[in-house]
């Protein structure tokens, strides 16, 4: 099927996209960081981005799919925190930033559902 053979590198190439911001465009992301993380923002932002990079290798590669579709179903999961942070901080924005934060929250769902369906489409079984 077509469209299963494009939805790993659309998903690799979402992550990539995103890992490549975290380095371009970094205070955005610093912003996001959950305060009871230790550590800096930045330095959460540059390994999230080389994680989000990483993911994106993973996906693309037919051998290593499958694990690392599941894998980035559990950073989809994991960053959901950061996207609470932003939509709690965005509330007192004009309203399009606002809606833009909190749109954010249920789209991970199907994120998660993306990749748990790369992964049960994926080569790489073992």
């Amino acid at each position: 099927m077509l469209r299963s053979e494009r939805s790993p590198l659309l998903l690799a190439g979402l992550l990539a996209t995103a890992g490549v911001t975290h380095f371009a465009a970094p205070r955005s992301y610093d912003a996001t960081i959950p305060n009871g993380l230790p550590g800096s923002p930045r330095a959460w932002t540059y390994a999230s981005g080389v994680a989000e990079l990483a993911l994106a290798a993973g996906v693309a590669l037919p051998r290593t799919r499958r694990r690392a579709a599941l894998a980035t179903a559990a950073f989809f999961v994991g960053v959901f925190p950061a996207n609470v942070k932003m939509a709690l901080d965005w509330r007192h924005r004009p309203a399009p930033l606002k809606a833009a934060a909190f749109s954010r929250l249920p789209l991970q769902v199907p994120l998660v559902l993306w990749a748990r369906g790369v992964a049960g489409n994926g080569e790489g079984r073992s």
